[in-house]
């Protein structure tokens, strides 16, 4: 087994040297840290983690947190926050809540007594009750896609999630839709209240009747939720869905309620996910920044770590763009 001493012989350092080339806490001339690399490279040496661990405190390992990998969301924020790790040396630990409160429970009080550097959480779903557990961690956490009110014990790197279904809103106002319904899963206030506040802006009221529930946050769900708002009389002119998934649900069931998309019915979701660039008509969407947010909190969260700090308190808001296709256009003869 290559040793880290014959790195340094085959290099012309100290042993000290080729580790803090390794390590990277330690500034090494760049014609050193080269030869200190090409002999890695050409020894084919890996680095002892666990002893290095034990030298250093440090794992080089941050914790990830997400309800999910199922849906293309949290799957983007993975790769991404993964890819930010791998640049800077990092290894990912990746926790799914699988949306059961009780699992996130036993995964944050086991976390804290695992040798992690820093904890990502993305997403506040079943998981906002249960923070306090994380009181007394002994490294950085920051949150990401954090929709609720946001905690002021833990700097958030998160969405306008309220411009969001603004802009939603906005466009379905400037095309003349006044009779709309809203697909939503129960974590998405602040989408639905932005969505309402274009409307009140024009003096119209979306009521609660208007909002629609899914039973779940998938296809099926967005099927059930906007078959309900399409029997509900007076049949609405366009739907606004909190997840894209439920806007393809909803598309399909336009389509066994005998409505044309966009003709007699317009559809905007939100995520702007790759599938819905395929779906039959292209869906039009409210486009989130997935991987600038991940890339952002992870970033943040190395820093602390580098300077072995707590990374202060502070909410960082993306800004998400509307992306109009095929699915939304003018109110047609259903709305007259």
């Amino acid at each position: 087994m290559v040793t880290m001493q014959d790195v340094a012989k085959r290099a012309g350092v100290t042993k000290q040297t080729v580790s803090n080339v390794i390590s990277g806490r330690v500034v090494v001339r760049p014609a050193t840290a080269a030869r200190v690399r090409a002999a890695i490279e050409e020894l084919g040496y890996t680095p002892n983690l666990v002893a290095r661990s034990l030298a250093t405190g440090s794992t080089r390992t941050v914790g990830l947190f997400v309800p999910t990998v199922a849906g293309s969301f949290y799957s983007e924020i993975v790769e991404e926050v993964e890819d930010v790790l791998e640049e800077h040396g990092y290894h990912l630990l990746l926790c799914t809540t699988r949306l059961d409160g009780e699992r996130a429970r036993r995964h944050l009080a086991g976390l804290t007594s695992r040798s992690v550097d820093a904890l990502l959480i993305a997403g506040d779903r079943d998981l906002i009750d249960h923070l306090p557990l994380l009181a007394d961690a002994r490294f950085p956490v920051v949150l990401c896609a954090w929709e609720t009110e946001a905690p002021d014990t833990f700097p958030v790197v998160t969405i306008d999630y309220e411009r969001a279904g603004y802009l939603a809103g906005r466009h379905l106002r400037e095309l003349g839709h006044e009779r709309v319904a809203v697909l939503a899963s129960p974590d998405h206030t602040v989408r639905v209240a932005g969505f309402r506040r274009a409307f009140a802006a024009d003096g119209l009221t979306v009521p609660d009747s208007a909002v629609h529930m899914a039973p779940e946050p998938t296809f099926g769900g967005g099927f059930a939720s906007a078959g309900a708002a399409l029997a509900a009389g007076p049949r609405p002119t366009a739907l606004f869905a909190t997840h894209d998934i439920l806007a393809l649900g909803a598309l399909e069931a336009a389509r066994v309620a005998g409505c044309s998309v966009p003709r007699d019915l317009s559809v905007v979701g939100h995520d702007d996910n790759p599938e819905v660039r395929l779906s039959h008509p292209a869906l039009t969407t409210v486009a989130i920044p997935k991987r600038a947010m991940a890339r952002q909190a992870v970033e943040l969260l190395l820093r602390a770590v580098t300077k072995s700090g707590t990374p202060a308190n502070s909410l960082q808001l993306l800004r998400p763009e509307l992306v109009v296709r095929d699915s939304t256009g003018p109110v047609g003869e259903i709305g007259v």
